[in-house]
């Protein structure tokens, strides 16, 4: 069946305090995305962030990010006052996420909530025993962080680092109540999560969630589970993920992930991964799993190395991992992300799977004939069609960066005369394509420039933080991308 959607980040969502939340225009923007006759709300990993507020750099895999609890919520649980929350100052301007803000005035009010909070309320203890297999390593992870002021695992002593038992039972006594607090920031998270989807789902809207293939080095994960990871004796990586130099770097990207033992986890069943990946089913509907590459062959970098370049590939897991969660899970609705460098083997893997993968229009216009992102070369109707990713430029601030030649060629190809409407003439040409699903980032749904670009890989600066305007969404806007899903058979 052939389906329509929008990417957005639920921090990109408009609201006065700061950030974009499971707020009420949360539940807005899907009764937009009903009256535009779509189906998917496709969003960026929902975990906690830290350095550089990369959702793709969280300090656990399971655990939800804070900064996404509504506090008008927590106003009618009575944990906060609104002249608490409005004292606060939040709000700092319409186009960006402030994130020192939201660590100096989000943070301290939601201690202060949980303060007020009964913490033997029986759903609060019913979740902290349904999910302990990671909450409890977590919220001491990230308590003993606090004791530590925010320092990274890397530096921590050795008795705590490599988790010596009489440390540990040590460190659980000392900061119980901080622990405690970390476990209520992600009752109330998971709370307005199910409350959340549930209303989304029975709108018709389903859920496209993004599992990062790799864990931040700081994060409860490296900590909990040293084993799957290529370590030394002393929790330091002997080699760390990126990608060779491409289209986005010519250094390549040097993310500074640890990478897996992937031996281990075949010893282990792939525990963890299935565990992961039943737990994002919790969370979404539909599941894109990022870097797909990566499981056929991933780049090792040495460790301390200032860029990729002499990075070399190993061999993934391959099939035998997908086997697995099909085998235990079922199939499941997949999106592979197979950008990158593929090669044939990459190819013959996500084909094995079965799963979508994904078409980036702005690889293919203008590009040469062969380009495998030009729709009339799309080989099946078993993928996922987008004009730019989060990663990308808009499709305006892609069009006006293309060199004269390409920008004739792309012309062209859409028989246009004038690029006025660039992004149209691009959502209408993904509308159009035999891909089974289309998703649209919302900023190019809004032609914004590059100014609304959500993430530039490999650098630092305004990533992250782009949100959306409160008045972007128009009854106008709704109506043309209805007629577009009605037109192209996507409603």
């Amino acid at each position: 069946m052939r389906k329509s959607g929008v990417l957005l980040s639920i921090t990109s969502l408009p609201g006065k305090y700061g950030i974009g939340s499971l707020s009420k225009e949360a539940y807005d923007f899907v009764d937009f995305l009903v009256t535009a006759g779509q189906h998917y709300w496709q969003i960026l990993p929902l975990g906690p962030t830290g350095y550089g507020d990369s959702p793709y750099q969280a300090y656990s895999t399971y655990a939800g990010n804070p900064y996404l609890i509504d506090l008008e919520d927590l106003i009618q649980q009575k944990l906060l006052t609104r002249k608490e929350v409005n004292a606060a100052d939040l709000k700092d301007n319409d186009e960006y996420v402030n994130y020192d803000k939201m660590y100096a005035g989000k943070l301290p009010l939601l201690k202060k909530a949980f303060g007020r909070f009964d913490l033997s309320n029986s759903d609060f203890k019913a979740f902290c025993k349904s999910e302990k297999a990671w909450l409890e390593d977590y919220a001491l992870f990230m308590a003993i962080k606090d004791d530590k002021k925010g320092a990274g695992l890397s530096s921590w002593e050795d008795a705590i680092k490599l988790r010596k038992p009489a440390a540990l039972k040590e460190a659980k006594k000392r900061l119980e109540k901080e622990v405690l607090y970390y476990s209520f920031l992600q009752y109330q998270f998971f709370t307005q999560w199910k409350k959340f989807k549930d209303y989304a789902n029975e709108k018709g809207i389903e859920i496209i969630g993004d599992i990062p293939i790799y864990v931040s080095p700081d994060s409860s994960d490296v900590w909990s589970n040293p084993k799957m990871f290529q370590l030394d004796k002393n929790f330091c990586p002997t080699a760390v993920a990126g990608c060779p130099p491409d289209y986005f770097s010519k250094d390549g990207q040097l993310w500074g992930n640890p990478l897996y033992d992937w031996e281990y986890h075949k010893q282990t069943g792939y525990d963890w991964w299935v565990n992961r990946v039943e737990q994002c089913f919790r969370l979404y509907d539909v599941v894109r799993i990022d870097h797909f590459r990566g499981f056929d062959s991933y780049y090792s970098i040495p460790y301390g190395a200032e860029n990729a370049v002499n990075g070399h590939w190993e061999k993934g897991p391959g099939y035998d991992l997908f086997k697995t969660i099909k085998t235990r899970l079922g199939n499941r609705p997949i999106i592979a992300e197979d950008l990158g460098f593929l090669t044939p083997s990459v190819y013959k893997l996500v084909a094995k799977c079965g799963y979508p993968g994904m078409k980036i229009l702005e690889f293919g216009l203008g590009n040469n004939p062969e380009c495998e992102y030009l729709p009339y070369n799309f080989t099946t109707n078993n993928c996922v069609v987008y004009t730019g990713t989060h990663d990308n430029e808009t499709i305006v601030g892609w069009y006006e960066s293309l060199k004269p030649k390409r920008k004739k060629i792309t012309k062209e190809y859409l028989n246009i005369k004038s690029a006025k409407n660039i992004h149209w003439d691009m959502i209408r040409l993904a509308y159009a394509s035999i891909a089974d699903t289309a998703i649209i980032p919302v900023q190019d749904l809004l032609g914004l420039g590059n100014e609304s670009r959500m993430n530039t890989p490999s650098t630092l600066g305004i990533n992250w933080k782009w949100r959306m305007k409160e008045e972007a969404l128009t009854p106008e806007l709704a109506s043309k991308m209805y007629e577009l899903s009605r037109i192209y058979g996507r409603i």
